[in-house]
Formats: structure tokens, C-alpha cells, sequence
């Protein structure tokens, strides 16, 4: 048994609603799609479900964003659910028509209203609070994996890498605010992945991207005269593979008319069916491939986007102070 993809994002909105929630903070949405992986094209409906079923409030304006309207260990896992799923209620016979004496009633009636209502009482027995709780010690690694988890082999792995781009610290800031920009080079970076992928373990899943999910912060200061960008994705591949990135992408200026690019964080690469489990080098090497092709790309485009201005009539000088 397991939630629709809509069930699914709206018990990750609610957790990360729930872990703002001691704080008193609210969330952005891009707070969200980067910490629950929540697409981006998805979490403004899914938040507005949350609203829509009281369990969440939402506020306009610099300082606003959605938090939950009641504290977390008030909020029933069912009700968490049902808000993404519906009622858990059987809407129709589990066996559909049959035979004539089954016009009223089927003889599985009564064992499948039994078992809803079992998973009903389970799940109104659970509260968000519960969950975020768990999701705080698999953060801090403290929850051992069952043994019947149904997950497949996931491999994250840590990134840490950087370039230098041919144009001032403020124009690369900019630039680097664009979603297009930013998806664009993810894409070409895993069709890179894909062509490694290919030559070490042609029977692996595909890195090829079907969509592309991206999430981008504002950029802050990280120490004087350097900045820093929050930047979450999820790829979904042409296999229907999931992956996710959260990172922190660093400008620091060089001189008026260089910007080094870094990158930190992690990658989670498409999940590799466990009998097709290969080396966990050859995952990173294939990782670090698409890390370096996606800071290439990058910069490639910046620079080019800076070229193609500056040869308009009129146009600045590129790469000066701003």
C-alpha cells in the first residue's frame, strides 16, 4: 500500500510545516520544494490543499509563507493524509458486479471494511508530531533501516567543487537567478552523467532527464563581499527514476571581472535496483562528472549571455562594477 504522488508531497509539505513549527517560522515554498523535495511545479497546490483542509495558514508579503495552524502533535497522520488523498472510505464494492445475489453486497465486505477501518485507527493514532520526530533522528542517522523497507539503493553523495566564470561577481549573481538558466544546465549535465552512465554499467537506469524540478534562494551574504544561493532540484529521468540535489552555490569575486563558483552539498543519484547495485565509485565518479558539467554549463552560458549583450549597440562594458 502506498500514497498517490499527491499524497505523498502533502505529508512531506506538512513535515517540513512541522519542523518550522517549534521556531515559529513559516515556510516559503522553496523552502519546502528544497527541503521535502516537493517539485517545484506542484508545492503551491499542495500547500493550498493544506490551507484548504485547516491544517495550515498562509500569509502574503516579505515575511509571510505557510505554517501549520495548529500545533504538530494536535494534527492526526490521517488527517495529514486524507488531505492529499481523500476519504479513506471504500466509495465502491471491492469486487465490483458479480453475481446475482451479490446486488447488495459482496462476501468481501466485511473483511475489507475491517481492514480500512484498522488502517483508519492507525493512522488517527499517529500525529504529525510522530513524524517529525522520526524524520529528526534519520537526519541525525539514530533510526536503523528495517528490514522490510521496500526502498531501493540510494546513493548520496557530498559535492564539493567550483569554477571560475569570466564576468563580475554582480552580473553572475544575477544570471544565477534564473530558474531557465539553472534547469538548462542540470539537463545537459545529466545527459553528460547518461554517457558515463552508459560506458561503466550500460544495465543500469538511465540519467537521461525526462523533468526537470528546480528550487532557488535569494542570494545572501556569506562573508563580506561573497554570497551564497540555496539550490534544491529534483530529475525525474526518462525512466521514471527520481533524483535530488541540495546545495549551496558560493560566489566569491576574484577581481571586478572574475567570479569563482562553488558548489556544496549533496546529490542523491537515481535509485539503482538492488540486484543491479554496482560500485559506489563508479556512482561518485559518475556524480562528479554531472557536478562539473552542470559549473561548466554554467558558465558557459553566463559568459555567452555576457557576450551576447555587451555586442549591442550601447551596451556596458562586460564585467564591470555594477
Amino acid at each position: 500500500m502506498t500514497l498517490s504522488k499527491r499524497g505523498d508531497y502533502v505529508v512531506r509539505s506538512g513535515l517540513s510545516l512541522a519542523r518550522a513549527y517549534p521556531v515559529g517560522e513559516s515556510r516559503k515554498i522553496r523552502e519546502v520544494v528544497a527541503e521535502m523535495g516537493v517539485p517545484r511545479t506542484f508545492a503551491s497546490q499542495i500547500l493550498a490543499e493544506l490551507v484548504q483542509a485547516d491544517l495550515a495558514t498562509s500569509r502574503a508579503g516579505k515575511n509571510g509563507g505557510y505554517r501549520l495552524s495548529r500545533p504538530p502533535d494536535t494534527i492526526r497522520v490521517l488527517d495529514l493524509v486524507e488531505a492529499g488523498e481523500g476519504p479513506l472510505r471504500p466509495e465502491r464494492c471491492a469486487l465490483g458486479d458479480g453475481p446475482c445475489r451479490w446486488q447488495a453486497i459482496c462476501p468481501l465486505h466485511e473483511t475489507w471494511r475491517a481492514a480500512t477501518e484498522a488502517l483508519r485507527a492507525v493512522l488517527a493514532a499517529a500525529t504529525l508530531a510522530d513524524l517529525a520526530d522520526r524524520d529528526r533522528s534519520l537526519e541525525l542517522g539514530l533510526l536503523p533501516v528495517p528490514s522490510d523497507s521496500p526502498r531501493q539503493t540510494n546513493v548520496e553523495t557530498a559535492l564539493d567543487d567550483w569554477v571560475q566564470i569570466e564576468e563580475g561577481l554582480d552580473a553572475v549573481s544575477r544570471a544565477l537567478g534564473g530558474q531557465r538558466l539553472v534547469g538548462s544546465a542540470l539537463d545537459g549535465a545529466y545527459r553528460e552523467g547518461e554517457s558515463l552512465r552508459a560506458r561503466l554499467h550500460p544495465q543500469w537506469p538511465t540519467w537521461t532527464a525526462e523533468s526537470v524540478a528546480v528550487a532557488l534562494g535569494s542570494a545572501t551574504l556569506a562573508a563580506p563581499e561573497e554570497r551564497s544561493i540555496t539550490l534544491a532540484w529534483e530529475v525525474i529521468t526518462v525512466d521514471a527514476v527520481p533524483s535530488h540535489g541540495e546545495v549551496h552555490l558560493r560566489l566569491r569575486p576574484l577581481d571586478q571581472t572574475r567570479t569563482e563558483l562553488g558548489i556544496q552539498g549533496w546529490l542523491r543519484a537515481p535509485a539503482t535496483p538492488a540486484g543491479l547495485a554496482g560500485s559506489s565509485a563508479q556512482t561518485d565518479r559518475i556524480v562528479q562528472a554531472v557536478v562539473r558539467a552542470f559549473l561548466r554549463q554554467v558558465a558557459g552560458a553566463i559568459e555567452g549571455q555576457a557576450r551576447q549583450e555587451g555586442s549591442r549597440p550601447g551596451a556596458p562594458p562586460s564585467g564591470g562594477a555594477v
